[in-house]
């Protein structure tokens, strides 16, 4: 019999609502460890940034995947993370992603908890857990990739990635060079397919940051009006919304393929797939969101009935548990 899923969406460094997920999907703890008798976890990336307790997610994450309790691959804050922490191969005077105000404060509540003394040890143990990540998993049955499973971005990263589907040092050195086919199919695989606005367009992000172009619903298998693709929904306005975007234009995924779980584009509203086939986890934890899971159990046309899901503690108690952090000041 195939293994059965809980497929977990991002979890941005809130533990205490993943322990609650869990528990309530009838995981406990053996040795130390979550399992459950029958199933196991896989997770969709996004374990850190954020949230309370970013070594509380990754204490709980890390043995499950390291027993065989779960299964888990990249998302962009890993590969970010990774970037951030790992001096250029060459000049060794810089860092693959450039320790700049805006991605530092991204970073931030991830340095808070593993750049503080005496965390090398932790920090190092972290980042090797991250290098072992693959970046999408392509399974009999099912597949997971963090943002975009696009063959053309996978054939091009493959010289890059190891046996397991991990990115070799080689790879990671390559796809942070703004500019190159490695950098460019990283982006689209983890980070997302983005639609550039004509006529100077733009908007402002979650984070406040402009931008002028906008992650699209890249698995639609038809044209649609570009104010019914964007992501997050609403973003664009008359008349650009109403521009059409071409079905040639979408990356698409066939309502023939396997079932696909997803992350990263911090969905709204009802919690349900995006297609017969394709199913999107993250909604929103960090923004008051919820947690959310999908139960699969072989099928290959997801049900509504096999979501679940906790909802992100109120602003109070969230507030209180940030201040109840272990934290350091981080040194850069």
């Amino acid at each position: 019999m195939a293994d059965q899923y809980d497929i977990i969406g991002d979890i941005h460094g809130y533990a205490v609502e993943l322990e609650k997920l869990l528990r309530q999907m009838g995981y406990r703890k053996v040795e130390g460890v979550y399992q459950h008798p029958t199933r196991k976890v896989l997770f969709l990336g996004d374990f850190i940034d954020r949230g309370p307790e970013q070594a509380g997610v990754l204490d709980i994450v890390m043995p499950m995947v390291k027993t065989g309790a779960a299964k888990a691959i990249m998302g962009n804050h890993e590969y970010n993370a990774l970037c951030f922490h790992t001096l250029h191969s060459q000049t060794h005077k810089g860092y693959l992603r450039s320790r700049n105000q805006k991605h530092t404060k991204q970073h931030e509540a991830f340095l808070q908890e593993f750049m503080g003394k005496g965390q090398e040890k932790k920090l190092q143990e972290v980042l090797d857990f991250f290098r072992g990540l693959p970046l999408y998993l392509d399974l009999p049955e099912l597949r997971a990739i963090h943002a975009t499973w696009d063959a053309p971005s996978l054939k091009v990263i493959a010289p890059y990635l190891d046996q397991n589907n991990c990115l070799t040092e080689a790879g990671l050195h390559a796809s942070s060079e703004r500019g190159t086919p490695a950098y460019q199919a990283v982006e689209m695989l983890l980070k997302g397919y983005e639609y550039e606005f004509p006529n100077g367009h733009f908007f402002q992000d979650k984070d406040g940051n402009q931008r002028n172009k906008a992650r699209l619903k890249w698995w639609y298998n038809r044209a649609e009006e570009l104010g019914n693709l964007t992501l997050p929904a609403n973003i664009v306005q008359p008349p650009l919304a109403e521009k059409q975007v071409q079905k040639h234009e979408l990356v698409g995924y066939p309502e023939t393929e396997k079932p696909l779980f997803i992350g990263h584009y911090w969905m709204q509203g009802a919690i349900e797939p995006q297609a017969k086939n394709l199913a999107c986890l993250d909604y929103s934890i960090a923004k008051f969101g919820k947690l959310v899971c999908y139960r699969w159990s072989g099928e290959k046309e997801l049900k509504l009935s096999h979501y679940t899901s906790i909802a992100a503690a109120p602003k109070q108690e969230q507030e209180k548990r940030y201040k109840q952090r272990k934290v350091q000041k981080y040194r850069l």
